[in-house]
């Protein structure tokens, strides 16, 4: 008797097995869809360096590698952030580290910290599934103007410490 009603359980769940049919979900590949944007269409104020600032900053590599990877964003391409958050987490610390000393100032790590903010955002959105174009577009120009302020604020720094005021004697 228990094996009539086995075998019936066992038809019973392979015919139902059977009727479903298979959904085929087609992913959308991210980077051909964000290749499709062209974030450097943002509108936004994108402050690049001086003289002075690029002068004083000519050895710090983490800061032009950042500025690689600015680029490659501004291209569309955000083949940085996939899958990578050891390299990411590695090169932020890096960056953090290495600042000059001629920039080295309050102002400065607070803008970095806010880039560092925006470059794990971003990094997030990047690499979750239900994260849609507008999402995704948000954070690519909130990290860009974190940028953009970041050089600002270099700038003022350095054009302040080469301020000579004169005093009355």
């Amino acid at each position: 008797m228990s094996a009539k009603i086995l075998s019936v359980f066992c038809l019973l769940v392979l015919s139902f097995s059977c009727k479903k049919a298979q959904e085929n979900v087609i992913e959308e590949n991210k980077s051909e869809s964000v290749a499709e944007h062209d974030f450097s269409k943002f509108k936004y104020i994108d402050y690049a360096l001086d003289e002075k600032t690029e002068k004083a900053l000519e050895d710090w590599q983490e800061y032009f590698q950042l500025q690689d990877i600015i680029t490659n964003v501004k291209k569309g391409d955000l083949s940085f952030f996939e899958d990578n958050k050891v390299e990411v987490k590695l090169f932020l610390k890096k960056l953090k580290e290495s600042i000059p000393e001629k920039v080295n100032a309050s102002s400065i790590f607070a803008r970095i910290l806010v880039l560092e903010t925006k470059f794990y955002k971003l990094e997030s959105l990047y690499n979750l599934s239900t994260t849609n174009n507008e999402e995704l577009s948000s954070a690519v120009k909130e990290f860009l103007v974190s940028f953009s302020n970041l050089n600002l604020q270099m700038n003022k720094k350095i054009e302040f410490d080469n301020r000579t005021i004169s005093k009355p004697e």
